[in-house]
């Protein structure tokens, strides 16, 4: 069995808006294993990035965890209130990589600079040594001739080597768990292969936990060992990447499989889901998903489904899994997935060459300015 770094267990969290609670997390639970990656999939609104804020004390604040408990490592996080209680936790223990790098680094200060003022804070180390370390980070995390670009600011770097010094700077740490929060979303296409592929070989390499922040599951088909999938504030679906990709249970998980724009065929109409999410200042009866739900059945308006297992590892809550229920198939369109994701998979190696290509451009590029 794998050990398990961070517990959370029944996890609600509610926003004070107006005099109205919105209540953004209910009652969400998961395990998250050592050295794993764990991608957590919804749409805008669901929750994603609210649970993942818990982990690091960053809620806003009117913001504040209403029940349940946090665990990481024997430490109760979810009993921490200030900002000094936090110190030796976040950005040490457990750092956030955000989807806008612009909004993480410092635009008057030099990129080597924040990198190696992060090492001196939590490594201890002199001046010389941190800014050793942080060429030796900028080098690894993919920045062409990284001792020449030291002493440059945000402004001269693309937005792709923006993120990589992100990420540099939330390794220079050495945390325990990596929160990619959307860390691709602004990119375009060939360097978000480039981001993903550095954060797989870095999780690798430092041996730290992921958890990948996405809307979109075929950003984490390839890099994900676990998937969870949140819809209004709860976890509905959890399982191996295979198991939600190829035996996904729950309607919702269906409807987000079947807008992969990888299934669109040309010419045709890309799926979209019908409706919008419920209102989360409202108590839902049922499931929160059942208005949008074309499988839905009278019990779905009116009681909470359970969470029932599929397998050791894969979870759904759903009444379709319910003994008493209709037989009811997976739409067409996502079924036989694993052969059209093999029909994918030339393109995507055509994908890989262009992005070595277009690396080496960069760098023949640098080196005539």
């Amino acid at each position: 069995m794998t050990e398990n770094i961070l517990t959370v267990k029944d996890l609600s969290v509610g926003f004070q808006v107006r005099g109205k609670e919105l209540k953004a997390i209910r009652n969400v639970s998961l395990e998250l294993h050592d050295q794993e990656i764990f991608a957590i999939v919804g749409e805008s609104g669901s929750g994603k990035s609210v649970l993942t804020k818990t982990f690091t004390g960053m809620l806003e604040q009117n913001g504040s965890i209403t029940h349940g408990t946090i665990d990481y490592k024997g430490k109760r996080l979810s009993d921490l209130k200030k900002d000094k209680q936090w110190e030796g936790i976040r950005g040490k223990e457990i750092a956030t990589i955000f989807q806008d790098p612009m909004t993480s680094l410092d635009p008057i200060k030099t990129i080597g600079s924040q990198i190696a003022e992060v090492i001196i804070k939590h490594q201890g180390k002199s001046k010389a040594e941190a800014k050793k370390l942080a060429i030796e980070l900028m080098d690894r995390t993919g920045i062409p001739n990284a001792a020449d670009r030291y002493d440059e600011y945000p402004f001269e770097y693309s937005g792709g080597m923006r993120q990589r010094i992100v990420i540099a700077i939330a390794l220079a740490c050495h945390p325990n768990i990596l929160i990619c929060d959307e860390p691709t979303t602004a990119l375009d296409v060939t360097i978000q292969a480039q981001i993903l592929e550095l954060i797989k070989e870095l999780q690798r390499e430092y041996k730290f936990t992921t958890i990948f922040i996405t809307h979109d599951l075929g950003v984490v088909a390839s890099i994900a060992d676990r998937i969870a999938v949140m819809y209004s504030g709860e976890i509905i679906e959890v399982g191996t990447c295979d198991e939600i990709f190829y035996n996904p249970r729950h309607p919702y998980t269906w409807s987000l499989l079947s807008s992969l724009p990888q299934l669109a065929q040309k010419g045709g109409d890309l799926y979209s889901i019908p409706g919008t999410p419920p209102s989360l200042y409202k108590d839902i009866e049922g499931d929160a998903f059942a208005p949008r739900n074309p499988f839905a059945m009278k019990v779905d308006f009116e009681a909470e489904p359970p969470m029932f297992q599929v397998s050791p590892t894969h979870f759904a809550k759903t009444w379709l899994l319910d003994p008493r229920a209709p037989r009811v198939e997976k739409p067409a369109l996502i079924q036989n997935l694993h052969e059209r994701f093999e029909q994918t998979l030339v393109k995507d190696n055509q994908l890989d060459q262009d992005v070595k290509v277009e690396e080496n451009l960069e760098d023949e590029e640098h080196d005539r300015k």
